[in-house]
């Protein structure tokens, strides 16, 4: 739902990380995917279990490799689709549409400037040259930059555009219709300026990637402690995304071509057979899986033991679900959340360690690769490859990281006698009562009464979900009962400024925004 036409620069940045996740979930199922095709074809692992060596079971898990290969292959063009799919407010499928449509024809426009230009590179130097061949069009080697410098201006069109009324002549071509009209009129004029100016963009990201090149060893220690610095503002999509895609994650040449990313790297060198780059997977989940997997549910059960005896049962729910979507999934925010605001002093050693589990994975020489840094990553992508992951590191560092979460944890809870859940007298819940409460059979959620905390349907100009929070422009951001909303189940509550408000609602939140509008 949305009231307003012109969002601020926040809201932009919120909304463009938040796109980044559609591609991204489809890159860590495809990684699923081609982690295990190419774990059971492996000829160590044959040789270890000789009844894979089976033709017909071989042919299937070199299809899993295939398929799981694809997202990669056609990156850029899916981000080209995400954004403008997450950031347009109204006919999101004419966005998506468009989004395909300039991307091809930007590449279509460069390869006719390079033609032209006499600046076609030779098949033997194409990656010399910076060029390669999407849809079998020889252009430039944007890589992800291209698909999201075509998304976003994709979205500015559409916003706008997608209204618009023309005379009676053209009225055919009027609205919708337009937009990938003069989507790709624009994108190919983009396309011949782009090969122009394409230097300095390329310079821009090279020098990112040479500042935390140039860290050596805590490169990796940046990048975690930096990720979860940004968590809190919804901002951490944007530095993940260039470091997993870009130039600034790494350059190294795979099979022949030249792949940038460290994501990228992982995963080309996964599907060709090559040595997997630790270079590549210092930035990938190895470095969570100290701190998803063994840091955060130490620290849950240090918050379950100081809490209160009778307040125990209430809150091991809470605390189980925080683990499981952590451990499981890499989903942190159900865990974070619940310290995150009441002690900084908790949170800054969170970042910390979040960066020292990096730095500690790389230096003992860990190559675990993929994007969520929990148990299936540890599983596939670890165990399942083999021994040369050294895999058995993550369980030695992860008990130490259980025992310093926990130990840190409890100490600073007890001596600053920090309101972590369960630690509260426990009250009557005599404020509101059953008749105020609506709880959803479907979400456990009282949706109705989080709308009114929130200041009503007419507070809300916009209403969208990432992962776990409701992401909202209100009109007045400040007669939010974050109180209330709390009380309701809310994990916490970020006023970004006087009109962008998240709402942490945890895995749960898809489910809770498609019950709001419905009440919108």
């Amino acid at each position: 739902m949305e009231k307003r036409n012109r969002p601020s620069f926040m809201e932009f940045l919120q909304g463009l990380g938040r796109t980044f996740m559609l591609p991204v979930a489809l890159l860590s199922f495809m990684g699923l995917l081609l982690g295990i095709g190419s774990a059971f074809s492996s000829t160590s692992t044959i040789e270890a279990m000789p009844f894979l060596d089976n033709e017909i079971l071989q042919i299937i898990l070199r299809f899993l490799s295939t398929v799981g290969g694809f997202a990669f292959s056609y990156l850029p063009v899916m981000f080209a689709m995400a954004i403008p799919l997450g950031l347009a407010r109204r006919e999101k499928g004419v966005a998506a549409f468009s989004g395909f449509v300039g991307y091809t024809v930007m590449i279509l426009a460069i390869n006719f400037y390079l033609t032209e230009a006499g600046s076609l590179a030779e098949a033997s130097v194409l990656r010399e040259a910076g060029q390669g061949m999407v849809f079998g069009i020889q252009t430039l080697e944007l890589g992800v930059l291209g698909g999201i410098i075509v998304g976003v201006l994709v979205y500015y069109l559409h916003e706008r555009f997608y209204d618009i009324q023309l005379p009676d002549s053209f009225a055919f071509f009027s609205g919708v219709r337009f937009v990938p009209i003069i989507t790709s009129l624009v994108l190919s004029v983009v396309g011949l300026i782009l090969p122009i100016i394409w230097p300095f963009f390329a310079f821009i990201i090279q020098g990112i990637g040479n500042l935390i090149q140039r860290a050596g060893v805590f490169g990796p220690f940046l990048f975690g402690a930096g990720e979860r610095l940004l968590l809190p503002f919804g901002l951490h999509h944007i530095l993940v995304a260039m470091i997993r895609f870009t130039d600034a994650g790494g350059t190294e040449v795979v099979n022949g071509e030249t792949v940038s990313g460290a994501l990228n790297i992982f995963f080309a060198q996964l599907n060709s057979g090559e040595a997997i780059s630790g270079a590549a997977t210092a930035f990938l989940s190895q470095g969570k899986m100290p701190t998803f997997i063994f840091g955060l549910p130490g620290a849950a059960l240090a918050m379950y033991q100081v809490a209160r005896p009778e307040n125990r049962a209430r809150i091991k729910g809470l605390l189980i679900s925080g683990v499981v979507a952590t451990a499981v999934t890499g989903i942190t925010e159900p865990i974070e959340f619940l310290f995150l605001f009441i002690s900084p002093l908790l949170w800054i050693f969170h970042v910390i360690m979040t960066g020292a589990g990096f730095l500690v994975m790389s230096l003992l020489g860990v190559l675990i690769g993929n994007t969520d840094g929990g148990i299936l990553d540890f599983l596939i992508f670890g165990i399942m490859q083999g021994s040369y992951t050294r895999w058995w590191l993550v369980l030695i560092v992860g008990a130490i990281w259980f025992a310093i979460y926990y130990s840190v944890f409890k100490f600073v809870i007890l001596k600053q006698d920090l309101p972590t859940p369960g630690r509260a007298v426990q009250q009557d819940d005599t404020e509101y009562s059953k008749e105020e409460l609506n709880y959803s059979k479907d979400t456990g959620f009282d949706v109705k009464g989080i709308l009114e905390a929130l200041g009503g349907a007419g507070n809300i100009a916009s209403l969208d979900n990432c992962v776990t929070r409701l992401r909202l422009v209100l009109e007045d951001g400040t007669i939010v009962d974050d109180d209330r909303l709390k009380d309701l189940g809310a994990l916490g509550v970020i006023h970004l400024d006087k009109q962008n408000v998240q709402v942490v609602i945890g895995t749960k939140v898809t489910s809770v925004r498609n019950e709001l509008e419905s009440y919108l």
